[in-house]
């Protein structure tokens, strides 16, 4: 849940900016069937099983609408959910429940789908320490979501951005020159307090790394044997990432290798939104 200051800080700003992308001027579909003010009430109602998140989102769309919506909720965030059932009751000036629905929904859809997925996820690796970390490949203007979506699902987050801490990519140690140069550099200017993490992809760069003194060394889209080579040759001298392609479908085959986490882009950038619908709408 996001606390007040985050609330009008950093959530405010980005659902008002959606409800401007949707009303230009006024919506003409609810100004047409309701021309004065009238309290009604709806259903949310899931229309598939997973993971709700996002609840305090979809009320919020309302209340900056109308200050007198109230959400009734039956759920919470990380609560599994099951088809055909009422999550909360909405009320509230009829045009603004009408107004805010497709924005508010997105939201939900969207963040109730990433936790389901990153749930699913997060229970192939239950019965290991390894945690489950988020990326950077989220959709513009919405990472503060999807990665509390994350969060609700079982996971951790990565960094939120670039100011969060180092990460020497590929193309970082292509600008430096190599893996010692980059890390030396980065250790140069950085706080103290952040922790550098290297990007390798052949057991040249992580001997590189390791001997650079990386604090995290991220095996990217290397072999099976490869990476089980890596970590043994790491032996603890560095906190260790597995990336590259991570899904559902293979994520329980890399448990094995003893690392202390693994990045799977997938969580944002592919879950599928969870189907959730808003109806009954009535006056009351």
């Amino acid at each position: 849940m996001f606390d007040q200051v985050a609330l009008k800080l950093n959530v405010d700003p980005l659902i008002m900016s959606a409800l401007r992308e949707d009303i230009t001027s006024e919506d003409v579909s609810a100004n047409s069937v309701m021309r004065m003010p009238q309290r009604g009430e709806a259903d949310l109602i899931c229309k598939e099983a997973g993971i709700v998140c996002g609840l305090q989102v979809f009320e919020r769309v309302f209340a900056l609408l109308d200050d007198g919506s109230e959400l009734e909720l039956h759920v919470k965030d990380g609560d599994a959910v099951k088809a055909g059932q009422v999550m909360a009751k909405l009320r509230g000036d009829i045009r603004a429940i009408l107004c805010g629905e497709r924005t508010a929904l997105n939201y939900l859809q969207r963040m109730s789908g990433i936790a389901t997925c990153t749930r699913s996820m997060a229970e192939l690796l239950a019965e290991t320490d390894i945690k489950l970390l988020d990326t950077r490949k989220t959709t513009p203007n919405n990472r503060i979501f999807e990665k509390y979506a994350v969060r609700v699902g079982g996971g951790s987050n990565h960094r939120l951005n670039l100011s969060d801490g180092v990460m020497l990519k590929d193309n970082h140690i292509g600008a430096a020159g190599s893996v010692k140069r980059a890390v030396e550099m980065a250790k140069e200017y950085a706080p103290f307090v952040r922790k550098i993490e290297v990007e390798v992809e052949n057991m040249d760069m992580v001997k590189e790394a390791v001997a650079a003194g990386a604090d995290i060394i991220m095996l990217d889209n290397m072999t099976h044997e490869e990476m089980q080579e890596a970590a043994a040759y790491i032996g603890g001298r560095a906190e260790i990432e597995v990336s590259g392609n991570v899904t559902a479908e293979n994520i329980a085959a890399l448990s094995d290798l003893g690392v202390d986490y693994i990045s799977s882009g997938a969580l944002t950038h592919s879950s599928p939104i969870l189907d959730i619908s808003l109806k009954n709408l009535h006056a009351i």
